[in-house]
């Protein structure tokens, strides 16, 4: 992996640049060493390498989207979004129905809805992608349910690859990621579902993507305004004119798209408000980096007047009205939950909010104090701390079989979806994850490297703030939003190990003995696991085989 160059020659003396907490630059420094520094070229691969990062993708749509709708019954929390996204298509609202309505949906015969409001503590996006596929599809058909959950999870192993290409800057490592996030179980069970949680973790990896867009725009931004006025060095100009703070870089086009893509995230599950500030808060170092590695005299009050005022306008505002424009449906009809609350309760709530808002703040309300509440039991509720080592993952389906049903050929036979994450992957993050934070926290040549830290971030926010809820009801499959960063910082550690043109030849073997061992028992291990991700038929005892642990059962 290349690293960004880093420049030692001393500066002149008394220079302002001399000191602690500015970049060490050369009176020598040219427009090609600052965009080289900024932006570092990429290193030189043959051709044929760049189709290495489309292949992962190909796997990845073939895993999703095989026998797609296996099993037809309804599945695990499709028992809420399958009939969620329906009446959203349909009436716009939320709505209850009958008791029996799972059966009706698993023989393909859609019942109708009772027609009264139906309480629900998640917002709509997710579930009005949901019933979009079942308006293309059919609403009887598991396709039509299960297909944008498969859509959007194909879409995210795409994102992982551009991810990483504009980390690492190498289709190998890019490959490698795709790879890793194709043949996770966590993942592509979630994509092959109609649940929630993979229209989340698309939407928080499309804003990460929007923003690496927004961080290459914003330094050849940077470098366009950084005109050096003296060959000797000994002051810059931006835009011609002595200006400590530096330059504002004017508006962020792929930062506002980050911001709607934020918005979405949020509309899915509020859980990505964690998410949301964490990349806030990357996106302006990122900046401030910036600033400093082109040699602004004050990066720091420039970078964060000049970047960080503008990045919360850019995506705050912008997430907030995307969210709100989510609730169109509930807003523009009249028999949604607690839609009329407002007119009921005259004086009551927010008075400076519009009574459709102030009947939607209490509905937040609602859902908010139904999320802190909940602390009931379940068979396969797991805390944060099985997540790492898979400790508890969750059976979204189950059913025994004899030998003649649904094709059984053995005595007893198993059909299950286990969301169980690659285990080889899962077990591998945390030695690597260790490794390459000190890596970057001790070796000079990875001193606080941005594409370590930046998903290392992202994965803490998505996990720590479980632990903060010990009473709540939780799930493994909470962790599925912060798994791309796991398989970019599994990717970016890989690539430490791996050959450069210089490497001796002994070593280049090694490596790649290394990785690529690796790699194959990645695969093996979920081809081994496919029955059970998949709700293939299989003998029980081959069932059995596959729950090592008793709590995988």
């Amino acid at each position: 992996m290349t690293t960004s160059p880093r420049y030692t020659q001393s500066p002149a003396p008394g220079s302002s640049v001399a000191r602690a907490w500015t970049p060490v630059r050369g009176s020598g420094d040219t427009e090609a060493d600052l965009r080289e520094r900024l932006l570092p070229s990429w290193p030189p691969v043959a051709a044929w390498m760049w189709l290495l990062p489309l292949l992962p993708v190909l796997l990845g749509g073939f895993m999703r989207f095989y026998q797609l709708a296996r099993p037809q019954e309804i599945a695990f929390d499709e028992t809420y979004y399958v009939k969620d996204g329906w009446a959203l298509a349909t009436s716009g609202y939320e709505q209850e129905w009958p008791d029996d309505a799972d059966d009706s949906f698993a023989l393909g015969v859609v019942p109708t809805p009772d027609g009264k409001a139906s309480f629900v503590v998640h917002p709509p996006v997710g579930k009005w992608l949901i019933g979009w596929g079942m308006l293309l599809f059919g609403p009887g058909d598991a396709f039509g349910w299960r297909f944008f959950p498969a859509v959007f999870g194909t879409a995210m192993i795409a994102l992982v690859v551009v991810a990483a290409l504009l980390m690492f800057r190498s289709p190998v490592v890019a490959a490698v990621a795709g790879t890793l996030l194709a043949v996770d179980g966590l993942h592509l069970t979630h994509s092959r579902l109609a649940l929630l949680d993979i229209f989340l973790a698309f939407f928080v990896l499309l804003a990460f993507v929007f923003l690496l867009l927004d961080r290459i725009d914003g330094r050849r931004r940077l470098i366009r305004k950084f005109q050096r006025s003296s060959p000797s060095g000994a002051s810059d100009t931006i835009d011609g004119r002595s200006h400590g703070f530096g330059a504002w870089l004017g508006v962020r086009w792929w930062r506002i798209a980050a911001g709607i893509s934020c918005g979405l995230a949020v509309g899915v599950k509020w859980n990505a408000l964690y998410y949301v500030a964490a990349l806030g808060v990357i996106t302006v170092l990122w900046d401030l980096g910036a600033r400093r590695a082109a040699g602004i005299r004050l990066w720091l009050p420039g970078g964060v007047v000049l970047d960080g005022l503008f990045a919360f306008v850019s995506m705050i505002p912008v997430a907030l009205l995307t969210y709100l424009s989510t609730w169109l449906g509930w807003l523009r009809t009249s028999g949604g939950y607690d839609r009329n609350w407002a007119v009921e309760h005259p004086g009551e709530g927010a008075q400076w909010l519009p009574e459709s808002l102030r009947s939607l703040w209490e509905y937040h309300k609602a859902a908010y104090e139904f999320h802190i509440g909940l602390d009931s039991g379940h068979t396969y509720m797991a805390g944060p701390a099985q997540w790492p080592i898979l400790g508890r993952p969750t059976s979204y389906f189950y059913e025994s079989l004899e030998r003649g049903q649904r094709g059984c050929e053995a005595a007893a036979c198993s059909q299950a979806i286990l969301n169980l994450g690659n285990p080889v992957i899962w077990w591998s993050f945390m030695p690597v994850a260790a490794a390459v934070l000190i890596l970057v926290l001790v070796s000079r040549k990875w001193r606080f490297d941005w594409r370590v830290l930046s998903p290392l971030a992202l994965i803490a926010v998505g996990w720590l703030p479980w632990f903060a809820y010990p009473e709540r009801t939780q799930f493994y499959f909470y962790a599925l939003p912060y798994l791309p960063f796991m398989v970019l910082v599994l990717a970016g550690g890989l690539s430490v190990i791996l050959p450069d043109r210089g490497s001796p030849r002994l070593y280049r073997i090694l490596s790649w003995s290394v990785v690529g061992t690796w790699l194959v028992l990645v695969l093996a291990v979920a081809a081994y696991f496919w029955p059970i991700w998949t709700a293939q038929v299989i003998p029980y005892e081959a069932w059995h085989q596959r729950m090592w642990f008793p709590n995988w059962i």
